[in-house]
């Protein structure tokens, strides 16, 4: 069982709609969501693209419901924009998270990014040279200590399709960045779906993570994703990931080194896939179930 002190739940927007494919769930508003995910029983939500940009808005909404903002994801280009370019934007963002309340930001690295592509997610991922890599790890460690002057706590978001998907590139990043500045968001659907034990890499790194996403994977949609070099978005689009319990990961050893290993901050149901397939309310309900079950919270 977990400590409810200790770790929150939450849920993505992602479920209901998709940022990088509109039109999926495009019939979805920003107060259906919030409104599905209070009734399926969860209390933290991370930013979608079609949340209102008026922070006074966005609080009233919210607080009418009983959830607050755990997280946003950011998408830095530190490869192949200025760093002030890249630190303007990230600052602002970090801002805007620290006044609603979020104790983190979410970044993943989207330069050569194919993951919102037509392009093979296995064969056509971009593989970084030396001088990038200390690029990529010196701009993430000016980033991470950028916020933490502001008091919110980078953390990376290792993705299918980047720069930073590999068992080995995880391997290095966490190697090479400032363990106080650079932690890790951890993602169980991306470590399944690029062939990485997730539970290796938690036990690895769960003293360096503050920010989980709970994400199933069905294996039978990888397969075929593999054999006919699908896209990322194709794969997504055909059912590749999934609510917990509905899939082929086992999490009860993920919610035993959460438990075990006194993790304290949010894990996040988050599982894209097409709502008018997956009914978003239906899929929240079974996950939140699930996690009850399983965990206590």
């Amino acid at each position: 069982m977990l400590d409810k002190n200790k770790v929150k739940l939450g849920i993505a927007p992602i479920g209901w709609t998709n940022d990088d494919m509109p039109d999926l769930g495009k019939e979805n508003t920003f107060e259906q969501c919030i409104s599905e995910m209070a009734l399926a029983g969860f209390t933290g939500s991370e930013i979608g693209g079609r949340y209102p940009k008026d922070q006074g808005i966005l609080k009233k909404a919210l607080s009418l419901r009983g959830i607050e903002i755990c997280n946003c994801w950011f998408s830095a280009f530190l490869l192949t924009k200025p760093y002030g370019e890249v630190e303007k934007e990230f600052i602002d963002q970090v801002r805007f998270l620290k006044d609603m309340g979020a104790k983190v930001i979410g970044v993943s690295e989207q330069s050569y990014s194919i993951q919102g592509k037509d392009v093979p997610v296995f064969e056509g991922k971009y593989v970084m040279n030396e001088k990038e890599w200390k690029r990529l790890t010196d701009g993430l460690n000016r980033l991470g200590k950028a916020a933490r002057e502001i008091g919110i706590t980078l953390t990376y978001h290792h993705h299918m399709g980047t720069v930073i998907q590999t068992e080995e590139e995880i391997d290095r990043f966490m190697d090479s960045v400032d363990p106080e500045l650079v932690f890790l968001l951890f993602d169980s659907g991306h470590c399944s779906f690029a062939g990485i034990s997730p539970v290796k890499i938690l036990e690895k790194y769960i003293g360096r993570t503050k920010h989980i996403h709970l994400k199933d994977l069905r294996t039978d949609v990888v397969k075929r994703a593999k054999e006919e070099k699908w896209s990322f978005l194709k794969g997504v689009r055909n059912g590749t990931f999934t609510v917990p319990g509905d899939g082929d990961v086992d999490f009860e050893p993920i919610f035993d080194l959460i438990g075990s290993r006194g993790y304290e901050g949010y894990v996040v149901v988050e599982a894209e896939q097409d709502p008018a397939v997956a009914n978003p309310l239906e899929y929240a309900m079974k996950a939140r179930n699930y996690i009850k079950e399983k965990t206590g919270l």
